[in-house]
């Protein structure tokens, strides 16, 4: 079916349908205000966010236990081209970070703002940790050194 044809005979808006490379969103529940930001600057990329904010809100409000969520995100992960981490590294952040790792997929990572034109992209060398983590020089070393390990 010609869907510009169907489009124009039946009056209705058509659309691309060529897919957008996926791309998962990686953040801390710090920044869970920013998902709409963050999802508005990966679509002004040209590709399709997947935000387990957007998805799920936080853990669904604690309707299912937290480890089916977190499977649900790890299998998100795998079905997307890429991984973008936004803000500081919490542990989530850094297990999906290491994750994807695995999986071979792309990494960027970037600062986090409530506004998308403000959000930047940053080296490894620039991430912060969570002070909640309570990670000592010697383990966030050894973090980044898996992380940057091509």
């Amino acid at each position: 079916m010609d869907l510009q044809l169907a489009a124009e005979t039946f009056n209705f808006g058509a659309s691309s349908t060529e897919p957008l490379p996926t791309v998962f969103t990686a953040q801390s529940k710090t920044y869970f205000y920013c998902k709409d930001a963050i999802c508005a600057f990966v679509f002004c990329q040209n590709r399709l966010p997947v935000n387990p904010f957007m998805a799920f809100g936080y853990f669904l409000n604690d309707r299912v236990e937290r480890d089916l969520i977190r499977r649900a995100n790890n299998q998100l992960i795998s079905m997307c081209d890429e991984l973008w981490v936004f803000g500081d590294i919490a542990n989530g952040v850094m297990f999906e970070i290491l994750l994807a790792k695995r999986l071979g997929m792309p990494i960027r990572y970037f600062t986090v703002s409530a506004k998308s034109s403000e959000i930047t992209e940053v080296t490894l060398k620039d991430l912060r940790f969570e002070a909640e983590m309570a990670l000592t020089g010697e383990q966030i070393g050894a973090f980044l050194r898996l992380a940057a390990d091509e």
